[in-house]
């Protein structure tokens, strides 16, 4: 392996840019054309819902796989192994779960976004600011983790090991994202998803084909090798390998797989991409094609994270500019050369160029739709200004996604996306589900679901081992952590359904039964939506 690794050329820096700036110009021109045809809000916002299920399908899937899912996933399964595999269950698991059961429901019943959802039987406007509050802290912790991922990236490919110089590139990330949503909205965003997840999965599948053909096509073979060459041994592909070690690990572990599985539905990125299609029979066959992206894909990074142990191996990985991160780079170095790295470098930057414009449009979208539009202008606001608004939004959400991004460079995205999840699942999904299946369910519920499983899961993660008390925290030096889990998942999301659940019973006003009536027809049935 040793010989492998020293018979391996260096990184272009040259070739990575090359490729990347390729990809970039196209997508623009992509996002330009698709842009100039944005007439109103529902084409700036739902891309006039003008997308098949297929199509809203892959780009989900696009959306979804984040550079959590390329980065992320197969540094954590080389480094951890089984462990790290969870990531990917998890993520799975969440769409075969949450959205095949609500997607269709959320699409009969808004409009543009979560906040239309939970207000629609409540008081407008103290629900859409509760909404849009929830709407942009997940954007923002989804964002940390794709802007950590292209520092460590950038300092793996164009050798930059500075503080400064990742900041500056995490800051020429952020300003690419900003000109996809400010030129081309929802429907330039789709396109770029598409051409990404496209893009995505056909690099994983030649990067498994290549990797198997090393070890004669036998996965056996690429297992044995992989924990021959790794710390852990044979535990690295045994399950506990790090949330076995003590009971506090194997609730780290529970509170995980909790936030992932039900972080999905109540991701507000992902929920206003079923408004994008035509009626609720797309947005079911969206889900379906989502759910076969994404099942490819995760299988993909079964091979590629085990093949980054086999041939990259820990050490290597470890004591790369971007640690975990790098595995997937590494390994496509390795296994290819440069010129395979430049390419999986371009998808990897694709990656989180991608989701961190979905994200910032559904901030934008949000902030413009709930909280201008229908608090500040009580739903009389002029499309052109609140699409004006809009844009101006998504500038300040890039600027605080690179302030953000530059402060979370090191540390594992798959990790940053778990808490995003947990945030999702904590602020969201008791909500969500208690207003289109709880008949009593009010304005106080509302609420109080919202603002106290958000508080909850902040307070957690400030007082977590995630900032500080841990050698891997955002803040070494200092240590003031109480809460011992690092992901609040399991305490924060029954607090809000518990908060709802007591806001409801002690809220006036009492629940409106004709508004509920009509939001249940509506849902079921998609008849005036």
């Amino acid at each position: 392996m040793t010989a492998l690794a020293a018979g391996v050329p260096a990184s272009d820096p040259i070739v990575n840019t090359a490729v990347f700036a390729l990809f970039v110009a196209i997508t623009l021109y992509v996002v330009y054309r698709a842009g100039a045809r944005n007439s109103s809000t529902a084409d700036y916002y739902a891309a006039g819902s003008a997308f098949t299920g297929r199509q809203n399908g892959i780009a989900l899937s696009g959306d979804f796989l984040s550079a959590a899912s390329f980065l992320g996933i197969a540094g954590a399964i080389a480094i951890h192994g089984y462990d790290g595999f969870l990531y990917s269950i998890g993520f799975l698991v969440a769409w075969l779960v949450d959205l095949l059961l609500i997607a269709e429901l959320l699409r009969n019943t808004g409009r543009f976004t979560m906040g239309d959802v939970l207000s629609f039987r409540m008081k407008q406007r103290p629900v859409r600011a509760a909404a849009a509050t929830s709407t942009l802290v997940v954007s923002f912790f989804y964002m940390l983790a794709q802007m950590a991922g292209a520092g460590g990236l950038v300092a793996l490919l164009l050798n930059v090991h500075t503080r400064l110089g990742q900041a500056l590139v995490i800051g020429v990330v952020g300003l690419v994202m900003v000109l996809y949503v400010l030129v081309g909205g929802m429907k330039g965003t789709t396109w770029v998803q598409i051409i990404k997840a496209a893009i995505l999965l056909l690099c994983g599948a030649l990067l498994t084909v290549f990797l198997f053909g090393k070890f004669g096509f036998s996965f056996s073979d690429l297992l044995s090798s992989a924990a021959q060459n790794s710390p852990l041994g044979d535990r690295l592909l045994e399950p506990g390998g790090s949330y076995g070690k003590n009971d506090t690990t194997k609730l780290d572990f529970v509170s995980l797989s909790l936030a992932l599985v039900l972080g999905a539905a109540a991701l507000p990125h992902v929920l206003m991409r079923f408004y994008t299609v035509p009626n609720s029979r797309e947005a079911r066959r969206s889900v379906v094609w989502a759910t076969a992206c994404m099942f490819v894909f995760y299988l993909c990074t079964l091979v590629i994270g085990f093949g980054a142990a086999a041939l990259v191996g820990a050490d290597e990985i470890k004591s790369a500019p971007g640690g975990e991160n790098s595995a997937a780079p590494l390994l496509a170095l390795h296994v290819g050369g440069t010129l395979l790295l430049g390419v999986i470098a371009a998808v990897a930057f694709a990656t989180i160029l991608a989701v961190v414009a979905g994200l910032t449009i559904t901030a934008s979208a949000s902030f413009a739709h709930d909280v201008y539009a229908n608090i500040f202008k009580r739903g009389k606001a002029d499309p052109a200004d609140e699409v004006r608004m809009a844009r101006l939004t998504a500038i300040a959400v890039g600027v605080l996604a690179i302030a953000g991004g530059v402060l979370a460079n090191g540390q594992n995205i798959a990790f940053l996306v778990a808490l995003a999840f947990a945030v999702a699942a904590s602020a969201n999904l008791s909500t969500l589900l208690y207003s289109l299946f709880w008949k009593r369910f009010n304005t106080t519920g509302t609420l109080w679901g919202i603002y106290g499983g958000l508080i909850a899961c902040l307070l957690l993660v400030l007082f977590s081992p995630v900032v500080s008390g841990a050698p891997d925290a955002i803040f070494k030096g200092v240590d003031f952590a109480w809460f011992p889990l690092k992901n609040p998942g399991l305490v924060s999301i029954p607090f809000s359904f518990l908060c709802g659940f007591v806001g409801t019973l002690v809220g006036r006003p009492k629940a409106d039964p004709e508004k509920q009536a009509e939001m249940e027809v509506r849902s079921m049935t998609g008849i005036g939506s």
